[in-house]
């Protein structure tokens, strides 16, 4: 394959590593967050991921959660800012005051290091570290040393990223982890968020509290979120700040987004380890979603839930955990 390259560059003034091959363009962000900011296809015009412009970037950087594909560590809310661990409370500063909750950790606001970048024959990719421990903030409130790599390979075949987790530590640690990725809808210059359909993985929906909390119990699903589940569905048919259980199909666990003008579905792939999804859409406002895999339930050490549903699950000192997912485009035949 032609036009594979890796290189540093800057993203609106930002250090990013820019990866290309072929029609393909990609851009990473390791200082802020390890962010995945751009998942392009430049000959069409397509832009996958929703990107911060140049007049976006400082409030990009306060709060960067809902551009490109940002790191959860811990994910998504915990009560009153408590985790409870193998018999111990831990206290996390509660930073949503509406809920009076803990909201999505630190990883996607930590500086990651960058370890490596290049290309050859098939793909460009980049990998990116993170590295919790004494002087890390998220260590101050959750003690339990860490790493943690993303790797990101840009070829024909779309965009493939590997994450790698190794308790470091001395200490059996809970994996806590979620993507808050956020996707465009419309992707393709000239269609309209009426030409989109969603398709994705769940299987039943937690009901939530006031404070955005599972209460254990499960929901029905509206015939919305059912054809969500088969055919797909408009993706702003109603506000959706909504967990699920994921139900993988035909072996996979994905989101599919079809743009019916053109006839390109996205793909999302994330691998079966991620039982849980959250999806949340802005309010039903058209031009971006978030289709967000989960390891584990929200709140879930601090559940009474069997921890095999919930998945959460613990690495003991000197263990590993790895996933893949990949981002790719189907053309309609």
């Amino acid at each position: 394959m032609s036009g594979i390259s890796a290189r540093e560059g800057d993203f609106h003034g930002e250090r990013a590593v820019w990866l290309r091959a072929g029609a393909y363009e990609a851009a990473l962000l390791p200082e802020i967050g390890g962010n995945l900011i751009a998942f392009r296809d430049t000959e069409r015009g397509h832009r996958y991921l929703r990107e911060p412009g140049p007049e976006e970037m400082d409030a990009f950087k306060a709060n960067p959660l809902i551009h490109g594909i940002p790191v959860l560590i811990p994910p998504n809310r915990y009560e009153d800012g408590k985790l409870k661990w193998r018999g111990v409370v831990y206290q996390l500063p509660v930073n949503e005051e509406s809920t009076g909750n803990h909201l999505h950790g630190y990883a996607n606001t930590s500086a990651w290091e960058l370890v490596r970048f290049g290309a050859d024959d098939e793909e460009a990719f980049a990998e990116v570290k993170l590295t919790v421990d004494k002087g890390h903030k998220l260590f101050e409130y959750l003690p339990f040393k860490f790493s943690l790599r993303l790797r990101y390979g840009l070829s024909a075949h779309g965009l493939a990223q590997q994450l790698t987790l190794v308790n470091e530590g001395d200490a059996d640690m809970p994996v806590l982890l979620a993507f808050h990725t956020t996707v465009n809808a419309p992707f393709a210059p000239g269609s309209t968020a009426r030409d989109y359909k969603l398709k994705l993985t769940i299987g039943s929906r937690w009901e939530l509290s006031e404070r955005m909390l599972p209460t254990g119990r499960h929901q029905p699903l509206t015939p919305e979120e059912e054809a969500m589940k088969h055919d797909g569905v408009y993706p702003f048919f109603a506000s959706m700040d909504n967990h699920y259980t994921a139900a993988p199909q035909n072996g996979r666990n994905r989101m599919e987004l079809t743009d019916t003008r053109i006839g390109t579905t996205l793909v999302y792939d994330v691998g079966t380890s991620w039982k849980q999804w959250m999806i949340w859409n802005n309010g039903a406002r058209e031009g971006f979603f978030c289709p967000e895999p989960q390891v584990n339930l929200v709140n879930a050490p601090n559940t009474d839930l069997p921890a095999e549903e919930i998945g959460l699950f613990s690495l003991a000192p000197g263990e590993i955990w790895e996933e893949t997912s990949r981002l790719y485009v189907l053309e309609k035949a």
